[in-house]
């Protein structure tokens, strides 16, 4: 398909720049297709889930990927040079995107947390440029690994605002907390699953007395998320890797839902990519471990997932795809359009929709 069939206008004070507070008070748009659109809240999720709906989390914790330094090489003057972290290739070794990427080559050496001046920094954390790969990545081996480089990255690393966000005001410390969910367990992600930033230990309390079981998966968002799609063809976009897990206790119980007449319920596009890499072709749920690049846009045959809960996307992004592929193009132009017309709130701190699936 064309990527410009998924362009829409979105005014720029559309995109929200804080969250809303408490969490559950975001709007919620379901959308239905074939039957409409309604306007409710968050806190409204239970009433529109049934007794035996299974609702899927991902528990990836952000880590403060955006590390900033100098670039060291030979005789040359140093330069300044940001990173965001995208995926850990091993224990010591990460893929990066890096600003300016065309004054990076292979054998760099990278002093991240160096000042203007060179001066010794406490924390100061060293790297070696690896390889520079076409798509843009940089591949980074610090000389610390395992929790070491982990504590270092917490110490000089600031967390990776969506490019939208930070185009219009800095990272601060309340985007700690505000930019992590209720769920977060495992070190990561360098981009919230941002459906997530909307619940309560309330809402999961009034879920779970609704009869609607939670379950979690992990999939660590990388940095690619953030990139525009710059191909004129879906066909020749290439996604990025991420890596994830589906337990096989979790998938034994997801399975036991949809054995039951329950739904599986996603809470962001995350979980979803997630569970649909790990289904069979007969919409089974088998363990997965390891990386995955799944794209998803229409014509897509969904093998696991019933609903969806995510936030609004933007335009022409492999997410709003997805969800055109969840619901229908036109449904999803539809509600958008309602959207921005009705004033909702737009990307990772903005309000969230409830998505049905569109019938095959």
């Amino acid at each position: 398909m064309r990527v410009s069939d998924f362009d829409f206008d979105l005014p720029n004070d559309r995109i929200a720049l804080r969250p809303v507070s408490p969490r559950d008070s975001a709007r919620l748009l379901v959308v239905r297709p074939a039957q409409g659109m309604e306007d409710r809240i968050v806190r409204d999720l239970p009433d529109l889930l049934q007794p035996g709906d299974a609702l899927v989390f991902n528990d990836t914790r952000v880590i403060p990927a955006r590390l900033a330094g100098e670039r060291h090489r030979d005789d040359l003057a140093p330069i300044r040079v940001e990173a965001t972290l995208h995926h850990r290739d091993s224990t010591a070794v990460w893929s990066a995107f890096m600003k300016p990427g065309k004054r990076i080559r292979p054998g760099d050496r990278i002093r991240f947390g160096a000042s203007g001046d060179d001066a010794c920094l406490l924390g100061r954390l060293d790297a070696t440029v690896l390889t520079k790969g076409e798509d843009g990545l940089i591949t980074l081996k610090f000389e610390l690994g395992g929790p070491a480089l982990d504590d270092a990255i917490r110490d000089i690393g600031v967390m990776p605002l969506p490019p939208y966000i930070a185009a219009q005001r800095p990272e601060d410390d309340q985007d700690r907390a505000d930019y992590q969910t209720v769920f977060a367990e495992h070190d990561g992600s360098v981009a919230a699953p941002t459906a997530g930033l909307h619940f309560t230990p309330g809402l999961l309390e009034t879920l779970k007395a609704r009869g609607v079981t939670t379950h979690a998966v992990t999939l660590h968002v990388g940095a690619g998320t953030f990139l525009p799609v710059k191909a004129d063809d879906t066909d020749d976009h290439r996604m990025h890797s991420e890596w994830g897990e589906v337990s096989a206790a979790t998938a034994e119980a997801l399975n036991a839902v949809k054995a039951r007449g329950g739904r599986i319920v996603c809470v962001g596009t995350t979980s979803l990519r997630l569970l649909e890499s790990a289904a069979d072709e007969d919409g089974v749920i088998q363990p997965f471990h390891g990386d995955t690049a799944i794209f998803i846009t229409p014509g897509y045959r969904f093998r696991a997932v019933d609903v969806l809960m995510t936030n609004f996307h933007l335009p022409r992004s492999t997410l709003f795809m997805l969800v055109s592929a969840f619901a229908g193009l036109q449904t999803m132009k539809a509600a958008y359009g309602h959207a921005v017309a009705d004033g909702y709130r737009f990307y990772s701190y903005g309000d969230g929709s409830l998505l049905f699936r569109s019938a095959p």
